[in-house]
């Protein structure tokens, strides 16, 4: 795990405690312009599948952060704040139903006038309110469009507005993880 992410997860502050209601950038592009093309903003189990997902963009010529939240409540409005305006695309990626850690984040932004410019292109990734087959947890999660290459793609059909559109078939190619 502490190397698919880059770092090792018992990540604490100066008092060896995880600080609770923060959260933390774990993965950003190198020479980053000042405004970053996608944020991945992940909460729980797919924090590793949205770093999946951060590479395959940037080989497409994305920049992206992943920031994990760590926790849903309290929020971290500082790094939501800061992931909102130095972004053009913030996608939330959860294992969890619709009106979950997505909600909360989307709520907080509308509250605080940080969607109003439209600027800021949001999309939600949680479970489907659809039945999901027994099966395998990497089934289920392909089920309901919540693996790396899901997320990539998610990521590209919103980013696709300032690149060049990409077909249906390029994008199946470009996110095979």
């Amino acid at each position: 795990l502490a190397e698919t992410l880059g770092y090792p997860m018992n990540r604490t502050d100066e008092h060896g405690k995880i600080p609770i209601g923060k959260g933390r950038i774990v993965r950003s592009t190198k020479g980053m312009p000042d405004k970053a093309r996608v944020c991945l903003f992940s909460i729980g189990t797919r924090l590793v599948d949205s770093v999946k997902a951060a590479k395959v963009l940037e080989e497409q010529g994305f920049s992206v952060t992943v920031a994990d939240a760590r926790y849903m409540k309290p929020l971290d409005t500082e790094l939501t704040r800061r992931l909102a305006t130095t972004h053009d695309v913030m996608i939330t990626v959860e294992e969890g139903s619709i009106g979950g850690f997505s909600s909360h984040v989307l709520h907080f932004l509308t509250l605080e006038g940080l969607m109003d410019s439209g600027n800021l292109k949001f999309r939600p990734m949680v479970i489907p309110d659809v039945y999901i087959e027994h099966a395998t947890q990497a089934e289920q999660l392909e089920q309901a469009g919540l693996n790396s290459s899901q997320i990539a793609a998610t990521a590209l059909k919103v980013g696709a507005r300032r690149r060049e559109v990409q077909t249906p078939a390029e994008m199946e190619r470009i996110v095979s993880i």
